[in-house]
């Protein structure tokens, strides 16, 4: 195959609309909205329940975050400007139309959660802004008040609804005020609190949902008890609970969907970061693998109004709905029957197939073993790129990823890290990092990069380590802090200078961070804010900088502000370092097909260059 042939078949994987997500209705789960990536944003299509047949494109925007109403006539998401997170819920007609504000007269706000009952009468929110987090309910049909069911200076997530909306939960600490290990806070539509599930000092414990049932106000949850998730099913006015320990499963096995009606729960089982999906009969315990070996079936997301990018769920009649990708193919959904047959309800379209990537644990110098994705070009190594996942507390999973497709195509060896921090791995390895954060991912990075190097790769004049938000935050630290192992950084949306960020971050980003970044990693530890920026942030490792350093920022961002960016761009030009960034107009998540395909060309070409000895900030390299 020719350079152009090459580049044409990469490129290709790039253009071609993909599925970003499918988010189920809360009274008709077969009913869901389809969100498509297409070259001119992001677009929503309806997946009819009864027909099984999509809709045309809905005559607005869509992302992530789109929540279909239950009737099927209204799609509520934030309206900010143009993707600063921070805005207004709207109410945006299906059919056309003026869109409603449903929150008129709040001072603006960040979203860190949306549910609706069952019944569609009750739309919860939790929402942020400078006076704290706010757990708000929303009358739904039609649009009318809104209460404000509890605020707290602490961090409140991710609400859910009982089928008939009288009860209303929130994931929050205020029982721990400061440390991400949430309870669930169970209030009544007064705001009267019903129960509280805490399970420290084992661990957090999470809201899946309630039961779909009229009537049933059992709550769905996932503890940590034992170290790794597990369901657990608890009623909060009595305070009855049946945990589920599956003591014959290794890892996470997270609850992903609950069909009380038929008595099944939908679980994730994920062991060394490979997926198996699950079915778990309430009443008898038996679990039944219905998909695995094909890829993964869900993808956390961090920071935002839903716990997962994608999910599958399970339909009316509680079979699954499967959410499926894999290295070599882009997402698709998949209806499952009783049986376990599978038929596509609708795929992404038609791009070449990519190459799978090995999974591998790699031990850290302390002797704690991480999970590596990496894989070899075929034929000559020409260089190497490293790519580190954001959050800290998401996961690359086995998925759909041109860019690591383009590398290999490109004669590239390529590895993606989850590193401590990561999720899907259990309790100490999501808070490995806890009163060390910047050592213990450091530490991983290099034993990643030790790996690559025993199998041919990693030369350090051609090796390059990228990744967007705290993964270009890793990304500019590791080229701070271990300078001898890399030839240049690619950081998007990243996190330079928290220092200079925190005044411009939006309120929910920067009570999160704060937290994390002063909380102890032992019992009667107290951290101080100013020394823990001045260790974590790359600003403060910019002397011992060698590679060049590209960045790609958002001029609307609010989670990694652009001031910090320039800021540091402009202090490693200044020590004589070579620095780029490039701006787009736009937020921390941008959507679209062209966005990240212009991103892999300038990368390739910058990593090019700085193989052939050339800087980055000269005009030759632009």
């Amino acid at each position: 195959m020719s350079a152009a042939e090459t580049t044409a078949h990469w490129e290709r994987r790039f253009r071609a609309p993909h599925l970003l997500t499918a988010r189920p209705t809360a009274g008709d789960p077969s009913t869901a909205l389809v969100v498509v990536n297409g070259p001119a944003g992001a677009e929503a299509r309806i997946l009819d329940g009864a027909s099984e047949t999509l809709s045309p494109p809905l005559a607005l925007a869509a992302n992530y975050d789109s929540l279909l109403t239950n009737d099927g006539a209204w799609v509520i998401q934030l309206a900010d400007d143009g993707g600063s997170e921070v805005g207004h819920l709207h109410a945006h007609p299906v059919d056309g139309g003026a869109p409603v504000d449903l929150s008129p007269g709040r001072e603006p706000y960040v979203v860190r959660g949306l549910a609706q009952s069952a019944d569609g009468s009750l739309l919860v929110a939790s929402i942020v802004d400078e006076q704290g987090h706010h757990l708000i309910t929303i009358e739904a049909s039609p649009w009318g008040a809104t209460s404000v069911l509890a605020t707290t200076q602490n961090e409140s997530w991710f609400p859910r609804v009982s089928a008939d909306g009288a009860l209303v939960s929130a994931d929050t600490n205020d029982h721990n005020p400061g440390v991400r290990r949430p309870a669930v806070t169970v209030r009544d539509r007064a705001g009267a609190v019903v129960g509280v599930c805490d399970d420290l000092p084992a661990g957090p414990v999470r809201a899946v949902g309630f039961a779909r049932v009229p009537g049933d106000e059992r709550l769905l949850l996932c503890s940590e008890r034992s170290g790794f998730a597990r369901p657990a099913i608890w009623a909060p006015r009595s305070g009855a609970r049946v945990d589920f320990d599956l003591p014959q499963l290794r890892g996470d096995v997270v609850p992903l969907d609950w069909d009380a009606a038929t008595g099944t729960l939908l679980l994730l089982h994920v062991e060394d970061g490979i997926q198996r999906l699950l079915t778990l009969d309430e009443s008898s315990g038996v679990v039944t693998v219905v998909r695995a070996g094909t890829g993964s079936y869900a993808e956390p997301d961090v920071a935002a109004q839903n716990a997962w990018y994608s999910t599958s769920w399970l339909a009316t009649d509680g079979t699954p709905r499967v959410f499926e990708q894999d290295w070599t193919a882009p997402p698709r959904l998949l209806a499952l029957d009783a049986g376990g047959a599978a038929r596509e309800l609708c795929a992404s379209d038609p791009a070449p197939a990519g190459r799978p990537l090995t999974s591998t644990l790699v031990t850290s110098p302390d002797g704690t073993p991480v999970q590596l994705w990496w894989a070899l070009p075929e034929g000559e190594v020409a260089g190497t790129v490293l790519s580190i996942h954001g959050g800290p507390n998401l996961v690359t999973v086995d998925g759909w990823d041109p860019s690591l497709q383009a590398w290999l195509d490109e004669g590239f060896a390529v590895g993606a890290l989850n590193y401590r921090g990561s999720v899907l791995f259990g309790r100490d390895m999501r808070e490995g990092f806890w009163g060390r954060a910047g050592d213990a991912e450091i530490d991983d990075v290099a034993a990643a990069i030790a790996f690559l190097r025993g199998r041919g790769a990693a030369d350090p004049a051609s090796t390059f380590i990228t990744g967007a938000s705290y993964g270009g935050h890793m990304s500019l630290l590791s080229l701070g802090r271990l300078p001898e192992l890399f030839a240049g950084a690619f950081g998007h949306v990243a996190m330079a200078d928290w220092q200079a960020a925190l005044d411009d971050m939006n309120p929910a980003i920067r009570v999160a961070w704060v937290n994390f970044l002063t909380s102890p990693s032992r019992v009667g530890e107290t951290r101080e804010l100013d020394a823990a920026i001045a260790h974590f942030s790359p600003i403060s490792w910019i002397e011992q900088v060698r590679g060049s350093v590209w960045l790609s920022q958002g001029v609307r961002d609010t989670r990694t502000p652009p001031a910090q960016a320039q800021r540091y761009v402009d202090a490693l030009l200044a020590r004589g370092g070579d620095a780029v960034v490039e701006w787009f107009d736009g937020g921390h998540e941008p959507v679209g097909l062209d966005g990240p395909l212009q991103s892999q060309r300038r990368m390739l070409e910058l990593a090019r260059a700085a193989i052939a000895g050339q800087r980055w900030s000269e005009p030759a390299a632009a």
